[in-house]
């Protein structure tokens, strides 16, 4: 939660927005839950080293879903109605999110699978970093657009709101 609650805080500067982090930070949970699956995919138990995993998993998820939200924020700066900055971002970013993802699954797979004992220590913490990333960068492509969009449509109705009782 501590580290939630930091990222928040580091998100919230340079965006400088309260609502933008929430955007960022929706993905996190569904790294975890990708993390558990991947270890009751393979038969690992969870341990230590799977939830120092999940931390790491933690960094590399808000990364993905800040090079999208960025990417919507400098379009719209240009003038581009959050919707089409939207859509741009998600057509636009595809390839950079799931190379770097799959790139990255693809370097833990060795030592996912490494059956020597001295990989034993360190597999958790793979499979926690390999599942958790892409199943977050599935969720990323799609739920953080969409809550995105569904956040600018509540503060524009808020504003019609408040200017029409004021």
């Amino acid at each position: 939660m501590l580290l939630v609650l930091a990222l928040f805080a580091l998100l919230a500067i340079p965006f400088k927005s309260f609502l933008q982090p929430f955007y960022v930070l929706t993905a996190v949970p569904f790294g975890i839950i990708g993390a558990v699956w991947g270890h009751a995919i393979l038969g690992v138990d969870l341990s230590l080293l799977s939830t120092i995993g999940m931390l790491a998993l933690t960094g590399m998820v808000v990364n993905d879903s800040i090079v999208l939200v960025d990417y919507v924020n400098v379009r719209r700066l240009e003038g581009i109605p959050y919707r089409e900055a939207i859509m741009e971002a998600g057509s636009r970013r595809f390839r950079p999110i799931i190379l770097t993802s799959v790139t990255t699954f693809a370097g833990l797979m060795p030592l996912m699978f490494e059956t020597s004992i001295q990989a034993q220590f360190l597999i958790p913490m793979a499979i926690s970093l390999g599942f958790g990333i892409l199943f977050a960068t599935v969720i990323t492509l799609f739920l953080i657009p969409c809550i995105y969009m569904i956040g600018e449509e509540v503060k524009e109705s808020l504003l019609r709101l408040w200017k029409s009782i004021y």
